[in-house]
C-alpha cells in the first residue's frame, strides 16, 4: 500500500490498495453485482473508491479513507471463504462504526482464539459483531440461553442455525420451535382453521429459516416424523423434553407462569433457546412480560447466559436500525 499523496483539496487524500493473491473469484466476489458492495463502503465512509481489477484507489478524508482500506482488506479475507451480499457489507460496516479500539482487540482476540460459527447444509453461517459472537457461542456451550433485543438481530435466525447443526450432528433427536399465540391487535379465534391453522402463520419466521437450511422436503419429511415440532406454546404444558433443540421465540409475550412452564420443561441432553424483545410486549390488560420478570430472578446463575442486543446489531435494510433508534429515543 502506498502512501498518500496530495489532491485538489488539502483536507482530503488519496491512498492505493493492490489486493493478494490476485484471484478474479474472490475480487468479484467482493465488489459484487454492478460494484454494490464497493458503493455501499463509499457511501459509509464518504470517499471515492475506483479500482482497475487488483488495483483501487481510495479518495476522502484521510481517516476515513484508511477506515475503508482496512475494511477492504478485512473483506478480500473474507471471500476466500464466503459469498458476500448486501445484509453482510452492511453488518461489517456497522462493526467498524460502533466498535471501540477494547471491543475490536476483544474481537481479534476471540477470532484467535475460536471461529464462532455454525455449519448446517447451507454452509457456514458466522456470527458478525461482538454480540452476535456471544449469542453463538452461548448456545454453543450452556443448556439454556436467552436472546433478548430488538427485531431484525438475527436472535431467531441464529437460534434455528444451531438447532439444525445439533440435530445434524446427532447431538439432539429433534427440534421443538415454540411460541405463544399473541399478536399485536389481532384475535386468534377470529381467524379460519383449526388451531393448528390459526397458530401456523405466527410461525413462519421460524419455519422459513428452516426450509432455508435444510430445503422444503427436507423438514416437510421430518415435522412428518416428528423430528421437528412447531407448536404453541400452551402444547408444553405437562411435558419434559429430553434430548431436544428448544426455541421459544416472540417470548416477551409469555406471562411470569408461562415463562416458567415453559422452563420447567427442560429434560436430560437438552438445549433451550429463548429470544424476545422486550419493546415489544402485546400481552393484554398490560400484564408483566415473563420474559422482563425472568431477567431479574435468573441473572448470575453460571449456567445461563444472556445475550443482548441492540439496534446497532440490526440485519436488515439500515433504515430498520434507524426506526429502532428513534422508536428509543421517543419512548425514553
Amino acid at each position: 500500500m502506498k502512501h498518500a499523496k496530495n489532491i485538489d483539496s488539502p483536507i482530503k487524500s488519496t491512498l492505493t490498495l493492490h489486493l493478494e493473491p490476485e484471484d478474479n473469484l474472490r475480487l468479484t466476489n467482493l465488489c459484487g453485482q454492478f460494484d454494490q458492495h464497493l458503493r455501499q463502503i463509499e457511501t459509509h465512509f464518504d470517499v471515492i473508491i475506483s479500482n482497475r481489477a487488483f488495483q483501487f484507489e481510495i479518495t476522502g478524508i484521510p481517516l476515513q479513507v484508511q477506515k475503508a482500506i482496512n475494511l477492504l482488506q478485512e473483506l478480500y479475507v473474507v471471500t476466500k471463504n464466503e459469498q458476500l451480499a448486501p445484509e453482510v457489507i452492511h453488518l461489517y460496516l456497522q462493526e467498524e462504526t460502533h466498535a471501540s479500539p477494547v471491543d475490536k482487540a476483544k474481537k481479534c482476540k476471540e477470532d484467535d482464539n475460536a471461529s464462532v460459527s455454525i455449519r448446517t447444509r447451507k454452509g457456514l453461517i458466522r456470527g458478525r459483531g461482538p454480540n452476535q459472537n456471544h449469542y453463538i457461542r452461548s448456545i454453543q456451550t450452556h443448556d439454556l440461553t436467552f436472546g433478548i433485543g430488538p427485531a431484525g438481530t438475527g436472535k431467531t435466525y441464529l437460534a434455528v442455525a444451531c438447532a439444525v447443526e445439533a440435530l445434524e450432528r446427532d447431538e439432539v433427536r429433534r427440534i421443538i420451535l415454540v411460541r405463544p399465540a399473541v399478536e399485536a391487535g389481532e384475535k386468534l379465534g377470529f381467524l379460519p382453521g383449526d388451531l393448528s391453522q390459526k397458530v401456523d402463520p405466527y410461525l413462519r419466521p421460524m419455519y422459513d429459516a428452516l426450509y432455508e437450511m435444510l430445503g422444503f422436503e427436507k423438514v416437510d419429511k421430518l415435522i412428518e416424523k416428528n423430528v421437528i415440532e412447531v407448536a404453541p406454546l400452551a402444547y408444553m404444558r405437562g411435558r419434559t423434553l429430553n434430548d431436544s433443540f428448544i426455541i421459544m421465540d416472540e417470548a416477551q409475550n409469555t406471562t411470569a407462569e408461562q415463562m416458567k412452564m415453559f422452563l420447567t420443561r427442560l429434560g436430560f441432553g437438552s438445549t433451550a433457546v429463548v429470544t424476545g424483545d422486550i419493546t415489544q410486549i402485546d400481552l393484554p390488560n398490560k400484564e408483566q412480560s415473563g420474559l422482563k420478570h425472568i431477567i431479574n430472578i435468573l441473572q448470575g446463575v453460571k449456567e445461563i447466559r444472556f445475550s443482548f442486543f441492540e439496534s446497532k446489531d440490526v440485519v436488515r435494510h439500515s433504515l430498520v436500525q434507524k426506526i429502532v433508534d428513534l422508536y428509543e429515543k421517543h419512548e425514553s
